[in-house]
């Protein structure tokens, strides 16, 4: 350099370095905030969207604005809106539970270098990561292995990257059977740059590392077995989290984020826990916990009252916590208020808290559709509609769920006739010693009014098609049979009557013959020659009061051959004696598939083609009435059925009704 330009260097060169030494000691981009600094920043969750991408019923082909992730969407933009920080991730049960997601997985499997629809529409809004849920794994490792991407060591697995999400899927408690590595990634840290105040008020941009866990329900053993035995391990939640939280903790993020697909259960603890989300919560280490799986809503009601749960503002153990409902109908939303103190961001459980933001706030005031969402899925949409007009017959019976809780079996006969036929084929070829046993079908309704006044499987008399057969059965299980006796199939409709209440006859108030607290997938309604009595008086384990087979009473030792879903079979639902070991039969068909089948070789199906209901209440007088909430307008569907006890007490003006049954004769 020339002597001569150092004069006029030297004072641009000395302003400079000024600058940079005032610099040095202030927060901006990409430094840490100092102490005494406040961050407010958003979490918000999906879960359970069950490829629900559309506002749409595809049984009833019609729009349907109560559901659906294209308005989900709509309110995870006003919510980047409405706070200046937010991290988006989803709680699992993505790729499987609608028409358009058995479409791209059974009718037309996605290719390797396509994208599935849901996560097309998810990838529209940028999410930061996400877990999977047991429906996950409904199709297959396989196709799990395709369609997030993700090269799997397992037997059917993927070693190729296929088309996936574009953000990152973690797992922390399932391994390979082959080398004991988890399928996908336990963990992972997303860092973005968020804004926050010092002390003095002033705006600065620092960087946010946040670390994610993941964990699906350990049952998924039981209910994939056909998918998973021998192929992968699965490990308690809590035993996991231990296990990964400090590899997780060493990478020094600012908080740590759990995506447990399950709910909250303070039950004693297990490994096998279905709903750990309680205990998990108790794990040091963990800042935020997100929910899924129950299909309900945390903060909310249904949590009052849970030892060590604000259910109110949403902290569970201490840990800010939400459940953004099921189908796309919520999103959850954590805020958090961020404190920065000795170099650390702690979370301040006093401000911060959650809420479950639902798309319909009130009946007929539903969010309006993100219209970037709908154009990602057209076209699978409409060949996912054009295969379920697929025609397969016709019927004279009109076959719905409105009241299959009081005895309406209309929508199950066809299941179980389906069912007990496919297997009194079938079971001989392989086990030619049971092919004088008795067969039974059981069936449960699978849409009962749990995700509103629509969700009801309703089968008008007239043409039949695919979509009628998925309008009957809900979920892509496969067939199973099992043996057991005349004690196991005692137990079995004992369980299954833990789906009412019981009701005190002296009791002159209202009373609720519904047990909320028992799913209606779990209400096993069982045909094939046998007629049984439900007591609803007495405690549940007694209520079984008259059970016949063929007009004889049935005896312990009595063998039978029961048809059920790979589901139950496995243990799901934890009925007693089911727990895969007494499987004689495990069909390689869906069930679906196998009543569509049964719908085709019949034609047309009449009153003769269906059994009989095969239970009833005992008789029952009370001095006040029992009640429950069924659609509304169906009387004449409840008349129609036979069920002339029945009576409507109120409509509700939101969809639904109170009824009353009166079970004096």
């Amino acid at each position: 350099m020339s002597s001569r330009l150092l004069p006029r260097a030297t004072p641009l060169l000395a302003l400079a370095a000024a600058l940079l030494a005032g610099c040095a000691g202030m927060p901006g981009h990409g430094s840490a905030a100092p102490d005494g600094s406040r961050a407010n920043v958003a979490i918000l969750e999906t879960t359970d969207i069950h490829s629900n991408v559309l506002s749409y019923d595809y049984y009833k082909l019609k729009p349907d604005q109560t559901l659906g992730y294209e308005r989900t969407a709509t309110l995870i933009r006003r919510a980047r809106t409405e706070f200046p920080n937010t991290f988006l991730f989803d709680s699992g049960d993505t790729i499987q539970g609608s028409v358009l997601a058995d479409y791209q997985a059974l009718v037309k499997p996605v290719a390797c270098d396509q994208e599935l629809g849901v996560y097309k529409a998810m990838d529209a809004m940028g999410y930061d990561g996400g877990t999977a849920g047991n429906h996950e794994f409904n199709y297959g490792l396989g196709f799990l292995s395709q369609v997030t991407g993700t090269p799997m060591n397992v037997d059917g697995g993927h070693s190729n990257r296929c088309a996936g999400p574009h953000f990152p899927l973690v797992l922390a408690n399932v391994d390979s059977a082959r080398d004991g590595k988890p399928i996908f990634k336990p963990w992972t840290v997303v860092t973005k740059t968020i804004t926050a105040y010092t002390a003095d008020g002033s705006k600065i941009e620092v960087p946010l590392k946040v670390g994610i866990i993941g964990f699906t329900p350990p049952p998924i053993m039981d209910w994939d077995q056909r998918n998973l035995a021998g192929k992968v391990t699965v490990t308690g939640v809590v035993e996991a989290a231990r296990k990964y939280l400090p590899e997780l903790q060493a990478q020094h993020p600012d908080l740590i984020v759990a995506i447990l697909h399950g709910g909250l259960n303070t039950a004693p603890y297990t490994p096998q826990m279905e709903n750990a989300g309680w205990y998990l919560a108790g794990v040091p280490g963990i800042d935020a916990l997100l929910l899924g799986h129950s299909h309900t809503e945390f903060p909310g009601p249904h949590y009052a009252g849970m030892k060590d749960v604000d259910a109110k503002r949403g902290l569970v153990r201490g840990v800010p916590a939400v459940m953004g409902g099921f189908f796309g109908k919520d999103l959850g939303v954590i805020q958090l208020v961020l404190d920065r103190r000795d170099g650390h961001w702690v979370v301040d459980h006093d401000e911060s808290h959650s809420e479950v933001r639902p798309i319909c706030p009130k009946k007929d005031q539903c969010v309006p559709a993100d219209p970037a969402i709908a154009p990602l899925v057209q076209p699978i949409h409409e060949a996912a509609i054009a295969y379920v007009n697929t025609p397969i017959g016709s019927s004279h019976v009109h076959m719905s769920s409105y009241f299959a809780d009081e005895g309406d079996m209309s929508a199950l006969a066809p299941v179980n006739a389906a069912q007990a036929d496919y297997v009194r084929t079938e079971l001989p070829r392989s086990h030619p010693e049971l092919a004088n046993v008795p067969v039974l079908s059981a069936a449960a309704a699978f849409r009962t009014g749990f995700g509103g006044p629509d969700d009801y499987t309703d089968v008008a008399a007239g043409p039949l098609t695919l979509r009628s057969a998925a309008d009957l059965y809900f979920y892509p299980n496969t067939l199973a049979a099992v043996k057991t006796d005349g004690a196991g199939l005692k137990a079995w409709l004992e369980k299954s009557a833990g789906r009412f209440n019981r009701i005190d006859p002296t009791k002159t108030g209202q009373q609720e013959l519904i047990n909320s607290h028992y799913v209606g997938y779990n209400f096993d309604q069982i045909q094939g020659g046998i007629h049984y009595v439900i007591d609803i008086s007495k405690p549940v384990g007694q209520r079984i009061t008259t059970l016949t087979y063929q007009g004889k009473p049935v005896t312990p030792s009595d063998p039978f051959i029961i048809v059920t879903n790979n589901y139950r079979a496995s243990g799901g639902g934890h009925f007693p004696g089911l727990d895969g070991s007494n499987i004689v039969l495990a069909a390689p068909d869906g069930t679906r598939e196998i009543l569509a089948k049964w719908i085709e070789h019949k034609k047309q199906i009449s009153v003769a083609d269906l059994e009989p209901a095969s239970w009833n209440f005992a008789p029952l007088k009370v001095r006040g009435p029992i009640v429950f909430t069924g659609a509304a307008n169906k009387l004449d569907v409840a008349k129609a059925a036979g069920l002339i006890n029945v009576r409507l007490v109120k409509d509700n003006g939101d969809g639904t009704a109170i009824y009353a049954i009166d079970l004096s004769h």
